[in-house]
């Protein structure tokens, strides 16, 4: 199925890929088919997140979060790669959670990216290897960051 009529069916839209925020590149493709997708934070259409999981987000909106960490990790694939559809295996994600020093439910968090692309790939492409890593603080004071690794076409 093609995944941009699958978001549809899910009701959500792709956003604009977000602005770099630093001196990296958002994309770097290597060893022909690979495309590795720096850190992407929650922010879609300039609304503002922040706060940490354990004191002022809960887990349902971290996971909330988490999922859009991922639909704008898929904004610059998509700016990279011109097609989601190409997309062969969603490899590997890395979720950082800002939590305070007690909160210890960060894969329930990174699930909302995980299940997103599982639920555009199927398991076989969008179940991706995975860690979920607790964090004191992330840029800008966002709860939750999602880097990516995909295989493409």
């Amino acid at each position: 199925m093609d995944v941009y009529q699958k978001l549809e069916e899910l009701g959500l839209k792709l956003p604009k890929a977000p602005a770099k925020g630093g001196v990296y590149s958002p994309s770097k493709r290597f060893a022909g088919n690979l495309v590795y997708i720096s850190g992407c934070g929650p922010v879609i259409d300039g609304k503002m997140i922040t706060g940490k999981l354990g004191d002022t987000v809960t887990v349902e909106q971290g996971k909330e979060y988490s999922r859009d960490c991922m639909l704008n990790v898929l904004a610059v694939l998509e700016a990279c790669i011109g097609d989601l559809n190409k997309v062969k295996s969603a490899v590997k994600i890395l979720t950082f959670v800002a939590g305070t020093s007690n909160f210890d439910s960060q894969p329930i968090v990174a699930n909302g990216g995980s299940e997103l692309l599982v639920n555009l790939y199927g398991d076989e492409v969008g179940a991706p290897t995975r860690s979920a890593i607790g964090v004191n603080a992330l840029p800008g004071n966002i709860p939750v960051e999602t880097e990516a690794l995909f295989e493409v076409e």
